[in-house]
């Protein structure tokens, strides 16, 4: 494509969109228009009905109906954020985006615009990547899908991101494929963000920085918890996949994290657990199997042992 034609993005925006994702996303396109001298870039906001749509944080953007999507967007991204309830009933925006691609257009999705694209059945032969909160109610609503734990990922016609400031590093790269990484690196000079980030770099900070320990074998068996959740492990499987005894493990718990090993797995699941609870659909009882427990009156008391209030409680609030 000529550099100097103009390139033109749609951003279907969902009720409580991520902004700070949002604006990562397209300020670089911005940027990109005033050092070539020209637009070179447009961003087009739409929604569902055409009419404005809030934010996270309150501002409002004025949008234009998804019925106008056509052949001649570049790309098409659905940016969401907030809760499920925003982002689960899409079905127009599902059709919308069923349309585009069939027109050839690439389709992305930015912080949990993933799960629109996952629920129009357009990421089953894609490689993605969803923001590390939404993954749960992704992986459970659409268990044949395995998300990347990556900052973006470009799979041929499908792009995904996962929010935060991530999207600025993916425009950095779609900029790149089509104005070379010269002109990119200007555009992110503009930001001050000189660093080139590994697309397939952690979403959050390590095991170490968020239990704050080094132990080696304290970082395998925290590693092993959130990985096995529906299942929990014992002590002593765990004990054998650190290299040290039962009774070593216990004595590092308690010096390094100052809590036992029971506590830290339980807290562990019980934070997975209201996660879903704010996040999926899925019943009480659902959600007691898929977080390790044997019942849901013992996921019940449990909770609200921990929480101080109960499942359905916590459930309630969030709405």
């Amino acid at each position: 494509m000529n550099s100097r034609s103009l390139h033109r993005i749609g951003f279907i925006l969902l009720p409580n969109f991520a902004l700070m994702s949002y604006a990562a996303a397209i300020e670089p396109l911005r940027a990109a228009n005033l050092l070539a001298g020209l637009p070179i870039y447009e961003a087009i906001p739409y929604s569902l009905d055409g009419e404005p749509v809030r934010s996270s944080v309150g501002v409002s953007v004025e949008c234009r109906n998804v019925e106008g999507l056509d052949a001649t967007l570049h790309f098409v991204f659905v940016c969401a954020g907030g809760q499920p309830s925003d982002w689960t009933r899409t079905r127009g925006i599902q059709r919308a985006l069923q349309r585009m691609t069939r027109l050839g257009v690439r389709l992305g999705g930015i912080s949990s615009g993933a799960y629109v694209l996952a629920a129009a059945g357009l990421l089953d032969r894609h490689e993605f990547t969803i923001h590390w909160e939404h993954a749960p109610v992704l992986a459970e609503t659409f268990p044949h899908l395995k998300p990347r734990q990556a900052r973006y990922v470009i799979d041929g016609n499908c792009i995904t991101c996962a929010g935060g400031v991530a999207p600025l590093e993916m425009m950095r790269a779609l900029i790149a494929e089509r104005m070379g990484t010269d002109f990119a690196g200007r555009v992110s000079d503009w930001y001050l963000h000189s660093h080139t980030t590994d697309p397939n770099g952690p979403q959050r900070a390590s095991h170490a920085e968020r239990f704050g320990t080094h132990h080696p074998a304290l970082l395998t068996v925290l590693q092993k918890m959130e990985a096995s959740i529906e299942q929990p492990l014992s002590r002593n499987v765990m004990a054998d996949l650190a290299r040290v005894t039962p009774r070593h493990l216990d004595r590092l718990f308690k010096s390094e994290l100052g809590v036992s090993f029971l506590v830290t797995y339980r807290r562990i699941r019980l934070e997975h657990a209201r996660r879903l609870l704010i996040q999926s659909p899925l019943s009480i009882s659902q959600i007691a199997v898929a977080c390790g427990f044997l019942s849901a009156g013992h996921f019940s008391r449990t909770f609200k042992t921990e929480f101080g209030l109960t499942p359905a409680a916590a459930r309630r609030a969030c709405s």
